[in-house]
């Protein structure tokens, strides 16, 4: 099982819209190096909704390729089609990824039957550890925790990423999970170090995505159970976990990482780059973080 903070990975994109994977190799190397614990690749923060299907095939391939087995790759595959789903994750398994993580089916509304079987179904299809991830923020449909406990049972369905910020129903799951090795990050940083301290293992981050060493040394002692470290490590954090985030994610985080030097502030739409009025608001996030003290790091 993964512990500690795992990147939700921002796609750098050249200025026109084309993948920019010198970039990404240097934001792996910028994770390997401040001690990251796997690169979530190709999620809700890598603007999963508008790469094509061979764009999202070459982006985990080559975070493979750079990562050369130093961290962990987890990509996503999820999709509102199961037989889409199935088809990412098959393919993410012949590359050698670690786990995939597959959101729940979004704009279509299935019901927590038709949730538990679309899941289901992707995990008899292919042999590959999955991760659950719920953030019905964007997707409308809610995995409710019944089904999570169902879905759990299955082998190969080994983990959950959890963006409701319920930390209720988060305590509820860990109680009833008791026993069972199943992993839980928090998907939300605002609430990774309590949901942590009652039972998370971690988080699938997006301010680690601009402050990776402190993200995974807050994580580190939360997960020790040293409070004290992990709240001094936390507070460095709490303006980046809430600036990061008015506006839609990712733009305020590739916004952050292009003041850093480490990307061109590319998105595709109908994702528009950070607005004027935020600026002073989310540098002073980075500047408290220590983030901007951070130097552009060479591909290698």
């Amino acid at each position: 099982m993964l512990t500690g903070s795992l990147v939700a990975i921002v796609t750098p994109m050249e200025p026109g819209g084309a993948l920019d994977l010198a970039a990404l190799q240097r934001l792996i190397e910028f994770h390997v190096d401040n001690g990251t614990a796997a690169i979530v690749i190709v999620g809700t923060t890598g603007e999963s909704p508008t790469v094509d299907v061979e764009e999202h095939c070459t982006l985990i391939r080559m975070a493979l390729q750079f990562a050369g087995g130093r961290i962990p790759v987890i990509a996503g595959t999820g999709a509102n089609s199961t037989a889409e789903a199935i088809e990412l994750t098959r393919f993410a398994k012949s590359v050698g990824v670690h786990a995939c993580l597959s959101v729940v089916p979004y704009y279509n509304k299935p019901t927590q039957e038709g949730l538990y079987r679309h899941f289901a179904t992707i995990a008899e299809a292919v042999d590959l550890p999955i991760l659950l991830y719920n953030v019905p923020s964007r997707t409308v449909a809610d995995l409710s925790n019944e089904t999570i406990l169902r879905l759990a049972k299955i082998p190969n369905i080994v983990g959950l990423k959890d963006a409701t910020s319920d930390l209720v129903r988060h305590m509820n799951l860990v109680a009833r999970l008791r026993g069972r090795d199943f992993a839980l990050y928090s998907g939300n940083d605002d609430t990774a170090l309590p949901y942590i301290l009652v039972g998370g293992h971690g988080v699938i981050s997006v301010t680690a995505n601009v402050a990776p060493k402190g993200v995974a040394q807050m994580c580190a002692a939360a997960l020790r159970g040293n409070i004290a470290e992990a709240r001094s490590h936390n507070e460095k954090l709490l303006a980046l976990n809430t600036r990061l985030f008015v506006e839609a994610n990712p733009i305020p985080v590739k916004w952050s990482l292009a003041e850093m030097g480490l990307i061109s502030n590319t998105l595709r739409l109908p994702l528009t780059p950070l607005s004027p009025q935020y600026h002073d608001t989310v540098r002073a996030a980075l500047r408290e973080a220590g983030c901007l003290e951070q130097q552009r790091v060479p591909a290698r």
